[in-house]
């Protein structure tokens, strides 16, 4: 697919993928319409860390993704629609469920219905590795169960759903990706890997998770960036879910001791109580199986665990500011 000059919007922009993403179709040469959430100060998120020159390349607009009206004139005039903008942290789905139905299940529905009624050529839904709750075989595939161990998992199922809707019952063009646990650069501190890491660069004798034991597949993000694209690109995926990740796991443990490596710290490990999941609602293993994706995407990841990790090290070291590792983010 040719990128250049194609019309393009990305709900979520101002998220942490969402504006990996936005910066890569700009590079592509894509005329790209960055959806962020609204607010008084005119803040857009994480775009506000791209260069000048990818900002003043974009059209920016600002509402949100449950107001239906806004969500149409949003996509008027796209080609291509990549639907990332979600609420995602867990934590917070305990506090808030009805937040994250709202947000994920009728801002999907709002975002499907508009590119239905403007004749979008393909929509890429965005999904995750956390539908599928806790593995019952591994890898998993895009057959495995899925299991709402979270009101955000349950919200999630329920976006997956409304997509899969679209195409059964409208031909809406639309590919479901489903990436596992994506890291790098510009992601907050809700995430386990920033959480690690603020903690050890800003100097803390200890350092305050919650289990070690849980295994995850952690992709770079540029690596899922690519999987967003190539399954844009393929006509293949139409009707589809998709996986992205490594197809390796790694136990939350491993990644402290290569963080500690990484950064010199010597930081001791704390379990406190608030950051761990209760009992029936932690997922303890998920590991992706990649086939699908490969076979009709043509896509795999080229980047390593250990260099996304001390990208996102550096990333951390010269922005410490904007993190906050005196408190728990959820």
């Amino acid at each position: 697919m040719n990128w250049k000059s194609r019309k393009v919007l990305v709900t979520g922009s101002g998220g942490f993928i969402g504006s990996h993403l936005t910066e890569e179709l700009v590079a592509l040469g894509a005329d790209v319409r960055a959806m962020v959430h609204y607010n008084s100060g005119n803040h857009w998120g994480n775009l506000e860390l791209l260069p000048k020159e990818t900002r003043d390349a974009l059209d920016i607009t600002a509402g949100d993704v449950r107001d239906p009206f806004f969500v149409r004139r949003a996509v008027k005039g796209c080609d291509t629609v990549f639907h990332l903008a979600a609420l995602i942290a867990i934590p917070y789905s305990y506090m808030a469920p009805r937040d994250f139905v709202d947000t994920n299940v009728n801002g999907t529905l709002n975002v499907m219905q508009a590119c239905r009624d403007e004749n979008v050529s393909k929509v890429v839904h965005t999904s995750t590795s956390e539908v599928y709750g806790t593995a019952k075989y591994v890898p998993i595939d895009e057959n495995h169960p899925l299991q709402g161990q979270s009101p955000y998992s349950a919200s999630k199922i329920g976006a997956d759903m409304v997509a899969e809707s679209f195409y059964n019952s409208f031909d809406l063009p639309v590919a479901t990706l489903r990436p596992f646990n994506t890291f790098g650069p510009r992601q907050s501190a809700r995430a386990v890997i920033p959480a690690i890491i603020t903690q050890m660069v800003a100097g803390k004798k200890e350092i305050s998770l919650g289990s070690l034991d849980p295994v995850r597949d952690f992709t770079y993000v540029k690596d899922t960036v690519r999987a967003f694209i190539k399954v844009a690109e393929s006509q293949k995926t139409v009707g589809t879910v998709v996986n992205s990740g490594t197809g390796q796991g790694r136990a939350i443990g491993e990644v402290v001791e290569l963080a500690k490596r990484l950064t010199g710290s010597k930081a001791a490990i704390v379990k406190e109580k608030e950051r761990v999941r209760p009992g029936k609602s932690e997922v303890m293993r998920l590991v992706c199986g990649n086939k699908k994706i490969a076979e009709l995407a043509g896509w795999k990841p080229e980047y390593t665990f250990e260099k996304g990790v001390a990208e996102t090290v550096e990333h951390i070291k010269a922005n410490l500011a904007r993190y906050k590792p005196d408190i728990y983010n959820i």
